[in-house]
């Protein structure tokens, strides 16, 4: 089933069921009184947060979400039954945007529960209308119609810690070992299509979503499409893959053993400014390219702005299977000026994701 973070309905209010002229008939007194009951509401619709972020999905193909509408009322006065409501189930972190009237509901928490129409009000009887100087009514009118009107959702997911890294960095595989989650990996970039969303123990939510690639905030690749999701986390698990650094290391090294960084960065972040005071320093092949992907996607989240280069950070070295512990050492190095928060893992090692488990539930606590 694709993922859908888009959707637009319209939606129905039930309408109010009609009054009634009826009459109350008593032996020897065929008109004994007025006795026509009211007509019951209309149903009114709501929107309700679930954990679900697959729903939009299933309802592209519904054309309107009506509720039912009110009973005709009934003789002895009987109001007519109540339309039902009607539920219309979305993801949280739904946005949902009245096109008529411009109202906007967030639905930020599981259960979380909105009306978005008013059902029209029921009709009334002739009973009603009843008094001293009136004492055979014979008038009733009719229900009032349900609210309707057109709606968009946007949704903007909302997990405590956001995956984020190059295409290929180990999103996807980190999620599966850390939650129950089953997306979809593979040894080539851009495996994700679709965000994914795990529970980490203790309950805390993680978001993986596509890799992002330069560019990505101006529309390239597919991970532009998918920053927004990140922009409600708490914080932001940025992950590095350290498998370059060893292909790097097997293919060549520079014989002045000096690699220069790149520094191609916008203003207004502290870790990309760090970025841009980076000049040619004696490094080793293993530390440059491991900074330049770091930066890549740094500079992504400074383009695409909405608070997301100021959000906390935890660098998450990944792979580290694939190399010594003197590259990992020296990744770690070059990395520290840009983040204090350095973690590394191996999805191989039971106890390398044990351990950052347990790490990052003491930073989401």
């Amino acid at each position: 089933m694709a993922f859908i973070d888009e959707l637009q309905f319209h939606a129905k209010a039930g309408d109010g069921g009609t009054g009634v002229v009826r009459w109350r008939h008593e032996k020897g007194k065929e008109f004994a009184g007025a006795a026509g009951g009211n007509g019951g509401p209309g149903g009114d619709v709501y929107v309700r947060a679930v954990r679900d972020i697959n729903i939009l999905a299933r309802h592209k193909s519904v054309k309107q979400f009506k509720a039912t509408d009110g009973v005709d009322g009934a003789n002895w006065s009987m109001q007519g039954k109540a339309g039902e409501d009607k539920y219309v189930d979305l993801p949280i972190g739904s946005i949902v945007t009245n096109l008529s009237s411009g109202r906007v509901v967030e639905l930020i928490e599981d259960g979380q529960v909105s009306k978005i129409l008013h059902g029209g009000r029921g009709g009334l009887g002739n009973e009603h209308f009843k008094a001293s100087t009136n004492v055979k009514p014979e008038q009733s009118t009719g229900g009032m119609p349900g609210e309707e009107a057109d709606f968009k959702v946007d949704l903007n997911l909302i997990a405590d810690a956001g995956l984020i890294g190059l295409p290929n960095a180990g999103k996807s595989s980190l999620l599966n070992a850390l939650t129950s989650a089953h997306a979809k990996v593979g040894s080539y970039a851009f495996t994700t299509l679709d965000p994914n969303l795990g529970v980490l123990r203790g309950g805390y939510i993680l978001a993986d979503i596509p890799g992002l690639i330069e560019g990505a905030s101006e529309g390239k690749g597919l991970g532009h499409k998918f920053l927004r999701h990140v922009k409600r986390t708490k914080v932001l698990l940025h992950l590095v893959s350290l498998e370059t650094m060893s292909n790097e290391l097997i293919a060549a090294t520079p014989p002045d053993g000096v690699e220069k960084v790149k520094t191609k960065t916008p203003k207004s972040s502290s870790k990309t400014k760090a970025a841009t005071k980076a000049k040619a320093k004696p490094a080793t092949v293993l530390v440059s390219p491991i900074v330049e992907t770091y930066l890549t996607v740094r500079r992504e989240l400074e383009k695409y702005g909405e608070g997301l280069p100021d959000k906390k950070e935890v660098i998450i070295l990944t792979k580290t299977d694939m190399v010594d512990e003197k590259t990992l050492k020296a990744a770690r190095k070059a990395l520290k000026k840009y983040g204090d928060d350095i973690l590394e893992v191996t999805v191989l090692d039971d106890v390398s994701i044990k351990k950052l488990g347990e790490e990052l539930s003491k930073r989401l606590a």
